[in-house]
């Protein structure tokens, strides 16, 4: 960027090529920061609720993906802009942390964005929003541990849990399964979790998933199930009393790492050679037998040589075992993986009751179980659907459900769904905003103006009217003094009315999930708040 002059003695600018645009600062910056965010949070807002859209993304491959979970939509999406960018982070976190909730927090941090906006227009401090923002929040977390309710329940009265699973799977592709889908979800956690201690070893749980049958066909294996065959068509498919050898070193001969040339010359020097290599496979072989091994897990492959030497020994074997799987393998069996034949002991195999290779259907797709594992808090989920698609929404679907499972054996406090807390928490923040002296009263009731977006989206994306819900819910929870009054998006009542109890209908969720949402959303909206000024690399 350069200043000239004309031959007139007045002053004008000459900008490079790609140099037209100006930085942008100030207020322009934070209303061009704000649009950016609201942006993503419009898209997934038609996905809240059990009413909700999925969204179909199509990757630069072809590979498509049906889900209406916000963290994998925002994660697919490869977002560019460095603020919308944010909230894709956000919504990560709130996975990471959580598990559930993913989207939720995205449509309250846009909400709020949206309220921030019109105080910005109003010639009040952005500063002095985030302020007002951040006390809100703090009267709205306060109020959601005054209204939650502790549920009691035990390894034999599961129900509790059985409800919040499925108030999550209620907005999923597999709510039309989700009687059961809830069950596997809350069998597979407490199969792990220390009630005494509190705490649930979410590694011990895998899950698999495997095209083809239905959705009820979706199993919990009390073991591991991994997707690999037995390596020889003839080999045993079934192994009671497994003692397993769990191998990283590869069934062949070794190979010199340093450049080599050998000359055969005669019939006896290739006889010598091919003994040789024959030794060293009935050697491995025969050290995998005296450890009293009955099955071989290798992570690398072997040839039909090695393979027809373990088929003549009544050694089965399973190849190509991922190094994930081993190490799960080693951890459910209490084995010990081994680098070397040389290092083989009986003391470092590992223990299953039973070991067997099951195929699905006609389509000759084969999985290895294991079950009867020496540590038996292993658990696999093998999830089976009509497509790819399906099967890994549905993993994605109970992974949520199984989190927050998680949440409410280490905090059993719940608060009540279909907008119920929002709203709750709106009128509280609102009768604290009376309080409140000097311009964040303005802030403040931004907020509470913001937390009626929840509910509002629950309402629209159900085919209700959405104003006139969520009057009705407020008009209901000040005169009856019920905060668990809600939008029931699944039923309409006798006189008319869609707003309901919400705890009579047994929608709730976890109350740690709910307060992190707010935490999460108010902590983003300020960060976004304080930026005035985007500098990109080299455009200074």
């Amino acid at each position: 960027m350069s200043l000239i002059y004309d031959e007139y003695g007045r002053p004008f600018i000459i900008l490079k090529e790609q140099q037209a645009k100006a930085r942008i600062r100030g207020l322009e910056a934070q209303k061009s920061n704000i649009l950016a965010a609201r942006a993503i949070s419009q898209i997934l807002r038609t996905s809240l609720g059990p009413k909700g859209m999925d969204k179909m993304l199509v990757s630069q491959d072809g590979d498509v993906t049906i889900t209406n979970d916000g963290a994998t939509i925002l994660s697919k999406m490869e977002v560019d802009h460095q603020v919308a960018r944010l909230l894709v982070e956000l919504s990560s976190s709130q996975d990471d942390e959580i598990g559930d909730g993913t989207t939720g927090v995205v449509v309250m941090a846009g909400a709020l964005l949206e309220q921030a906006e019109k105080l910005l227009d109003r010639g009040i401090h952005p500063v002095r929003v985030a302020e007002g923002f951040e006390k809100a929040c703090e009267v709205a977390i306060s109020t959601l541990g005054e209204i939650a309710d502790t549920i009691e329940f035990s390894k034999d009265d599961i129900e509790p849990l059985m409800t919040t699973a499925m108030t999550t799977l209620n907005s999923k592709i597999i709510n039309v399964s989700k009687r059961k889908m809830a069950e596997i979800a809350v069998n597979a956690v407490l199969c792990v979790a220390d009630l005494e201690r509190k705490d649930v070893n979410f590694d011990m749980i895998r899950t698999e998933g495997k095209p083809g049958g239905c959705l009820e066909d979706t199993e919990l294996v009390n073991g591991l199930a991994i997707d690999k065959e037995i390596s020889h068509p003839q080999m045993a498919k079934e192994i009671k009393d497994a003692k397993i050898c769990i191998l990283t070193c590869p069934f062949e001969p070794p190979r010199p790492k340093t450049k080599h040339h050998l000359d055969i010359t005669s019939k006896e020097a290739y006889e010598k050679l091919y003994e040789q290599e024959q030794k060293y496979f009935t050697d491995m072989v025969k050290q995998v037998k005296d450890s009293g091994a009955n099955l071989v897990i290798c992570q690398w492959g072997f040839d039909d040589e090695a393979n027809h030497l373990l088929l003549q020994n009544d050694l089965p074997a399973i190849r190509w075992v991922g190094g994930i799987e081993i190490e799960h393998i080693a951890i459910a069996t209490g084995g010990r993986i081994v680098p070397r034949f040389s290092e083989l002991t009986p003391e470092k195999l590992g223990k299953a009751g039973l070991v067997r290779e099951v195929s699905f259907g006609t389509s000759k797709e084969k999985m290895i179980v294991i079950e009867g594992c020496s540590n038996s808090n292993a658990v696999t989920v093998l999830v089976r659907g009509g497509n790819k698609m399906i099967v890994e929404e549905a993993k994605r679907s109970l992974h949520d459900a199984m989190c927050v499972v998680r949440n409410l054996i280490k905090d059993n406090r719940i608060v009540y769904g279909g907008g119920s807390a929002e709203v709750a928490c709106g009128i509280a923040v609102s009768k604290y905003a009376e309080s409140v002296v000097g311009v964040d009263q303005y802030a403040i009731r931004g907020f509470a103006d913001a937390l009626d977006d929840i509910p509002l989206a629950l309402a629209e994306n159900a085919g209700l009217s959405p104003i006139e819900e969520v009057a009705a819910i407020k008009s209901r929870q000040l005169s009856e003094g019920n905060p668990r009054i809600g939008v029931g998006v699944d039923c309409v009542q006798t006189d008319g009315r869609s707003t309901i109890d919400m705890r009579e209908q047994g929608v709730f969720e976890t109350l740690v999930g709910k307060q992190q949402q707010l935490q999460l959303a108010t902590q983003v909206v300020k960060m976004i708040l304080k930026i005035d000024d985007v500098i990109l690399s080299g455009q200074y």
